[in-house]
């Protein structure tokens, strides 16, 4: 398995960390999960900051080097500041209570509008 996180500074972007939001429920969320060889991929945000980023989980370091839509960084107007890729070493699932994550965060349970 392979994990990949990205990591973009807002500030001078035109982007809010709520208009990204727009462009999760709109785009996003329904794309990635189309994409072969992607294990999870959870979108994060920090306002104190102004940061937006992502951090994907992969089967395969293979899977992780496929070209993927960057249409986060057209809307950004530029490349993420930071992208470190990285071998996972375990896994581990803990006890929970929610039965599924998809569909779950800040976007898409806040409502809309």
């Amino acid at each position: 398995m392979h994990a990949v996180v990205v990591w973009w500074d807002l500030a001078g972007s035109g982007q809010t960390i709520e208009s990204l939001r727009g462009f999760l429920r709109d785009e996003a969320v329904d794309r990635f999960s189309r994409i072969e060889g992607l294990r999870l991929k959870f979108w994060i945000s920090d306002a104190a900051t102004d940061r937006w980023g992502a951090v994907l989980l992969w089967e395969s370091a293979e899977a992780a080097a496929a070209p993927l839509p960057s249409r986060a960084a057209e809307l950004i107007g530029r490349p993420p500041v930071v992208r470190f890729s990285f071998d996972v070493e375990a896994t581990v699932e803990g006890v929970h209570d929610i039965t599924a994550l998809a569909g779950r965060g800040a976007a898409l349970e806040a409502p809309a509008g």
